[in-house]
């Protein structure tokens, strides 16, 4: 008797075609959102038409012990190591250096974002062009926004000509590895990122599966090489660094290029770096003949006054590890009707406004809440720090008193609500700087001077303020001196 075959079930049978064919899945172009299933806009940065169809094979491992292979290189001791190919080698570009940790590793991916129009493609040419003069290797820039033309034309006006300096325009993955090979760099300067796309990734070029699959291709190049990368990216509205976050973490260092479209001051600020500190400030300024390094950027937030100004004080705030003498100004308007204006410029508007309500509450003299105000910073720097409120005090109190403080005077602390000042960081380097300058005379949070700390500038008088009163008595007694 023939005993029937035993047939699977149907369920059984639909989770083994489940396990072994491709299931559908979808992600936004733009934000790397996984909807469960296709939408016309994205339910989470709200982008129309951006979900598109992928492929995802199910897991690499399904319940298996996955078996080991021989590595590609056996682990050493450490000791045994040599620290001599991730020695940094230096641009040619000294303040950029200075954020690097001393200049550019070989194998090192950069990462440079920055608003458009800042001045991202004139600072990386001048770096291609300092690294192919002195490197004695040559140095490629690939531009996927501009042509070879355009390139060549800002060369000439910043005198970046170099035989050594190659240029391509490329768009296209396979290409760029193509000028690598035939080129064979130690820098590789990428303009944009964002702009470069490869034809095994779906996606449009800029999206986010389009800019992981590029960048991740260049980290491995770059890696396998030994060749310095800059790439360039592009930024948000809100100003931060387009495309996924994971963008941040496949590169060893990233850098923000900021600076006003009005000023000539441009900063990059390290946010990220694996080969020295992530807190470092270089300082540049633009010109009609390129971009220049500045050593000593303090003298543009100062100004110079035959005779002492009211409405003015002087602080020190600190950029990473810089610290940088800056220069308050404040101008009280008329007495108005209703709600008086509020206006800063390169300063937090919420801290004035507290430093304006402790000021009308804990002095006798100042009568703020129905006149107008505007506070702004000297050569277009930004200072959010709370360092600075003890010197916005100065100036606001200074320009409704009219009464010009002493021009050697300097103001370092925060504010408290109850207009007490409070101590904070790096006043001893905050003084050295305002010392370095010529101010003769500073008024610091107490614990804070040189009778608290130990040490103190040469030539200098620290005054110890508990409170927003006392240093306004301070600073009458100074000015009368």
């Amino acid at each position: 008797m023939t005993t029937p075959r035993s047939t699977p079930s149907r369920a059984g049978a639909s989770r083994g075609r489940a396990a072994r064919e491709p299931r559908p899945a979808y992600e936004c172009d733009a934000c790397g959102h996984q909807p469960p299933k296709w939408v016309g806009r994205c339910p989470e940065c709200g982008e129309w038409g951006s979900v598109v169809e992928s492929t995802i094979t199910g897991p690499l491992v399904s319940g298996r012990v996955v078996s080991s292979r021989l590595p590609a290189e056996p682990a050493r001791p450490i000791a045994t190591i040599s620290a001599a190919p991730a020695r940094a080698r230096p641009t040619g570009v000294s303040e950029l250096d200075r954020v690097l940790g001393g200049g550019l590793v070989p194998g090192a991916v950069v990462l440079l974002a920055g608003e458009p129009g800042v001045g991202k493609s004139t600072l990386l040419l001048d770096v291609a062009q300092q690294w192919a003069a002195g490197a004695g290797s040559p140095s490629l820039v690939v531009s996927g926004e501009e042509s070879v033309s355009q390139v060549r034309l800002r060369a000439e006006r910043m005198g970046t000509l170099h035989d050594q300096l190659y240029l391509a325009a490329e768009s296209d993955l396979s290409a760029v590895l193509g000028h690598l090979d035939a080129v064979k760099p130690g820098l590789l300067v990428l303009d944009s990122v964002q702009t470069i796309s490869t034809t095994g990734t779906e996606g449009v070029p800029g999206g986010v599966t389009q800019v992981r699959a590029v960048t991740a291709a260049l980290v491995a190049v770059a890696k396998e090489r030994g060749v310095a990368t800059v790439l360039v990216g592009h930024v948000t509205k809100d100003g931060q660094v387009a495309g996924p976050r994971v963008l941040e973490h496949l590169v060893d260092v990233v850098l923000h290029f900021e600076g006003d479209k009005h000023s000539s001051l441009r900063m990059v600020r390290g946010v990220k770096n694996r080969f020295g500190a992530a807190d470092e400030v270089g300082c540049f300024e633009m010109h009609e003949g390129g971009i220049s390094s500045l050593a000593d950027p303090s003298g543009l937030f100062l100004t110079r006054y035959s005779e002492p100004v009211p409405g003015t004080c002087v602080t020190v705030a600190m950029e990473g590890r810089r610290a940088l003498v800056t220069e308050v100004q404040a101008l009280i308007g008329a007495t108005v009707a209703g709600s008086p204006r509020r206006t800063v410029s390169g300063l937090d508007s919420a801290r004035l406004a507290m430093v304006l309500a402790v000021l009308q509450r804990r002095t006798e003299r100042l009568t703020l809440h129905d006149r107008e105000v505007f506070a702004a910073t000297v050569g277009g720097i930004r200072v959010v720090e709370p360092a600075a409120d003890l010197a916005v005090a100065l100036a606001v109190a200074s320009g409704g008193l009219n009464l010009a403080l002493n021009p050697h005077l300097v103001a370092i602390g925060e504010v408290g609500l109850t207009g007490e000042v409070r101590r904070v960081g790096a006043v001893p380097r905050r003084l050295s700087e305002a010392a370095r300058l010529g101010f003769r005379l500073a008024l610091v949070p107490p614990g804070c001077g040189p009778e608290s700390s130990g040490a103190g500038p040469e030539n200098m008088r620290v005054i110890e303020v508990t409170d927003v009163r006392a240093a306004l008595q301070a600073a009458a007694r100074a000015s009368a001196e």
